[in-house]
């Protein structure tokens, strides 16, 4: 039996929309792997969540040298083969922002556990409720999909029980329809010294 149309407009509920996007991103990312297999193509697929997380992928190579081979082919800019700044620079600021992240967020962890004795900047209690926000979107969609994966065996279940109590019911029917009654009747005799 197939689905009805789905209709093409912004999904409402954020848990709905939330599923749904992981649902066909993950469908989106399948089919270009399967692509490339099937076709030997070069695959480059980039895509930024509601909130801004990044999926990628690249399915021969990395996305950086496809982005240069496009570049290439479209006669756009190029990019440069260095970068503008040395790798070490990146590297050691990198790390800074790290561990100015893992202390904020250690800080939190002793504010929450601890039942507010420590003392947190109000920009540091921000970071913090970003990150809570970003884990609790993150704990609810996995919840979400589990969720909907059990409702999935259920319905399979249901469905299965169905065909298999149709099934027992058409036996029944079969069954009674074959069947003699007339000489499994008995008659019924009560003793005479009961009454």
């Amino acid at each position: 039996m197939g689905r009805g149309r789905v209709q093409l407009k912004r999904i409402e509920n954020p848990v709905h929309r939330q599923v749904t996007f992981c649902k066909r991103r993950a469908g989106l990312l399948k089919k270009a792997k399967e692509l490339s297999v099937l076709c030997d193509a070069e695959i480059g697929l980039v895509i930024f969540s509601a909130h801004g997380k990044l999926y990628e992928l690249a399915t021969k190579g990395t996305m950086q040298e496809l982005i240069e081979r496009y570049s290439k082919h479209t006669g756009g800019p190029q990019l440069p083969d260095e970068p503008m700044v040395e790798p070490m620079q990146d590297a050691i600021r990198e790390i800074g922002m790290l561990k100015q992240e893992i202390e904020v967020l250690q800080k939190g962890l002793r504010y929450m556990f601890a039942g507010g004795c420590e003392y947190m900047s109000l920009d540091e209690l921000l970071v913090l409720e970003k990150h809570l926000e970003i884990w609790i979107n993150q704990i609810r969609s996995t919840k979400v999909d589990i969720m909907f994966q059990e409702i999935q065996m259920l319905r399979s279940k249901e469905g299965i029980m169905k065909a298999a109590n149709k099934c027992l019911l058409e036996t029944i029917g079969e069954n009674m329809n074959n069947t003699d009654f007339t000489n499994m009747l008995h008659p019924l005799t009560i003793a005479d010294n009961i009454f």
